[in-house]
């Protein structure tokens, strides 16, 4: 049997939080200054027990698949994975689980989702997604908009998203901040917040600010679009030096902290935006101010730059066959995420819909076997990584899950057929080893909202489609 195998100490197994962390929190500080991790993570993962999946086809997320393996899970971590079945290899108190050739993967990471902010049932009162006020609101957040009992959570989960990133809507050249989520119950955001996550940047290019701001002092083409982005980078450059040669002797302003935490790297840039064109001028913008573009999401014609987008280091976040509902995605073909990673550039799959982060495979089987039509011959192995690796590699969590890896999350997925076939359903969800779905025993989570109720009719329960889009 050939395996990786790693010890891992005690420290690195325990991932929940340092209990001095709202300690510190108590502690009044000095005016002015800048409070560090204001809404800290309060995550702590499940109770797991020591775990061996067997006799099962692995899609590992690094490209590579193995025909019969196993994988052995320990203190909410992978400890060992690779070919072979040698149960004597195992602790004998291992709970062992029986794969019988199923597929097992990592689990599924949706790098755009507004579930707990466009929250159903989708009614006005739900609607925290966008902070229509004015054209720059970096300084909002959207994990003040989350209800952590949307029920969209529990479906998503039942489509074997493990982890999720919640962004604020494409209103505004600079929308405000995202926020990373394990895809567990909790009574509060702080609870669902990946610990450690970096922070993100929702910044949005073309057709939405000027359209919603164009009757409201502007911008209102993207000639206005481009000046604002700029003016405001100078006032966040400024604002940086001065920072920096103050300390913590000056006033804070929200706005542009987080732009000046963007130049200085802490912040990723997840950014709304359709054209070829107009993504690389937003390249051309962010080299002027020395920051990074990390992610283009939608990036319809991403295609056409596959190779722009390579020699930059920046992802696109794309759907399997979204396009043609406005005038700036009229140009996509469905080839476009298999065309964009054939070009070396990081691509993956995105939901920006509460239906469609269900079936985040289905999505990505299309579109895979639409490149391979087109010539290409990418394997499944290989295609995986739009649905976990290169989302968690855009997000900046990749040391921590998105593979099957020695040392990672075990969030683990185990499937009922192929996940590339329309078929396939989860049948088994873990999140840093715990067991939170499982369809056969019926474990499955269920929203505080929903307790105590019948199921709801289908229309009380789906909000807008694109709901990111729709303002």
């Amino acid at each position: 049997m050939k395996y990786r195998l790693l010890l891992l100490s005690a420290a690195a197994l325990l991932t929940a939080c340092d209990p001095a962390a709202s300690d510190k929190s108590e502690a009044k500080p000095e005016k002015d200054a800048k409070v560090e991790n204001a809404f800290p993570s309060t995550y702590a993962p499940l109770a797991s027990e020591p775990t061996v999946i067997t006799n099962a086809q692995l899609i590992d997320g690094t490209g590579s698949e193995i025909a019969a393996g196993s994988v052995y899970i320990q203190g909410g971590r992978i400890v060992a994975v690779g070919a072979g079945d040698a149960p004597e290899d195992f602790p004998s108190e291992a709970n062992t689980i029986d794969a019988q050739g199923r597929f097992v993967t990592p689990g599924i990471i949706d790098i755009h989702s507004h579930l707990g902010n466009y929250a159903s049932p989708g009614v006005n009162a739900h609607s925290d997604g966008n902070e229509v006020t004015s054209p720059i609101t970096s300084e909002v957040d959207a994990e003040h908009g989350v209800w952590p009992q949307d029920p969209g959570f529990d479906e998503a989960l039942k489509g074997g998203i493990t982890t999720l990133h919640i962004l604020p809507g494409s209103a505004n050249l600079f929308g405000g901040k995202g926020v990373t989520l394990r895809n567990i119950a909790s009574r509060t955001v702080q609870g669902m917040k990946f610990p450690d996550a970096p922070e993100t940047l929702k910044m949005a290019c073309g057709e939405n600010p000027k359209r919603v701001y164009g009757d409201k002092g502007g911008p209102g083409s993207r000639m206005g679009n481009v000046a604002g982005y700029r003016k405001n980078w100078i006032r966040a450059t400024e604002y940086k030096k001065k920072r920096e040669k103050d300390g913590d002797d000056f006033v804070r302003d929200l706005q542009l902290e987080t732009l000046a935490d963007v130049i200085d790297g802490k912040i990723l840039v997840q950014m709304h935006c359709y054209r070829a064109d107009e993504m690389v001028q937003i390249l051309d913008i962010a080299k002027e101010f020395d920051y990074k573009i990390t992610t283009f999401h939608h990036a319809v014609e991403a295609y056409k730059i596959g190779d722009i987008l390579a020699e930059n280091g920046t992802c696109a976040a794309m759907w399997a066959d979204w396009y043609g509902f406005k005038m700036e995605s009229y140009d996509g073909i469905r080839e476009n995420v298999p065309f964009v990673h054939a070009a070396g550039a990081c691509a993956m799959i995105h939901s920006d819909d509460d239906n469609n982060i269900q079936r985040l495979n289905q999505e990505v089987a299309k579109t895979w076997a639409d490149g391979n039509r087109a010539g290409l011959n990418i394997s499944k192995a290989e295609a995986w990584k739009w649905l976990s690796t290169n989302p968690a590699k855009a997000l900046g969590i990749l040391d921590e899950t998105g593979t099957l890896e020695v040392g990672k999350r075990a969030d683990i997925v185990l499937w009922s057929a192929d996940p590339f076939s329309t078929y396939a359903r989860p049948e088994t969800v873990m999140i840093d080893g715990a067991t939170v779905f499982d369809r056969e025993s019926g474990l499955e989570p269920k929203s505080d909202f929903r307790l105590g109720q019948g199921e709801a009719p289908r229309a009380m329960t789906q909000q807008p489609t694109n709901a990111g889009e729709e303002l």
